[in-house]
């Protein structure tokens, strides 16, 4: 090996899936990579969280449809009882109130199945470092679809939105209506920095963790409308 090489941890990753033949693709696509360590694989979620609790992953690429209990249940039980472990759900549906329900439990990304290697190892990656790993369009799509549902779970935000700065609710706003970072500081005629800092602020006043769950309180608080997300 040449050049310096900088010793990042690797990222232990349990794979919970029914389905044998999936559970092997995954783990064939990031066993060979160093930067990933495959610790485990589950069959349905009480599986996933036992061995979660045993193998203490960092990242869970879990399936949110599993029988004995789903994928959605198995990842507010992570959420709640190993913080330090973070779910990246997995659907072979795109739009599906499933995933919005997985996202709310405490998922920190959602990939679709058919995506490619090269976007569930930077997903992986993105999840790790504490962001959330959903395109922002899609996401915006994905919940303005549930948002319609008629059947829909009592809003789980309990913040007082008015806590928030002129600034801050224009960041929500814009970040809801599936815009990026990038595009949030073209849009307000500021750095990257100020829309980071910004997002940090609307995380902690609305009490929502990440991205996802900061869209779906737009929604679910009626700042953005389904329909009418411009």
């Amino acid at each position: 090996m040449t050049g310096t090489t900088t010793h990042e941890p690797v990222i232990r990753v349990l794979i919970a899936d029914d389905q044998p033949l999936v559970r092997r693709g995954l783990a064939l696509i990031l066993g060979p990579d160093p930067a990933f360590d495959v610790v485990g694989e589950a069959a349905d979620g009480a599986e996933a969280v036992a061995l979660a609790h045993r193998l203490r992953p960092d990242i869970v690429v879990m399936d949110i449809r599993m029988p004995v209990l789903d994928g959605v249940a198995a990842t507010d039980r992570l959420t709640r009882e190993l913080p330090g472990c973070r779910v990246l759900a997995l659907s072979t549906f795109d739009l599906d109130e499933h995933v919005v329900a997985a996202l709310r439990a405490g998922a920190c990304g959602f990939l679709p199945k058919d995506t490619s290697p090269e976007e569930l190892v930077a997903a992986i990656h993105v999840v790790h470092t504490g962001e959330a790993a959903v395109a922002p369009r899609l996401l915006t799509r994905l919940i303005a679809t549930y948002v319609t549902a008629p059947h829909r779970p009592a809003p789980p935000v309990t913040a007082d939105t008015g806590d928030l700065t002129p600034r801050e609710a224009e960041v929500w706003r814009l970040m809801a209506t599936g815009l990026d970072n990038a595009e949030i500081a073209r849009s307000m005629h500021v750095s990257t920095s100020t829309v980071k800092n910004h997002i940090t602020a609307v995380f902690g006043k609305l009490g929502v963790r990440d991205r996802a769950q900061a869209v779906i309180a737009a929604y679910e608080t009626g700042l953005i409308e389904a329909g009418r997300q411009g």
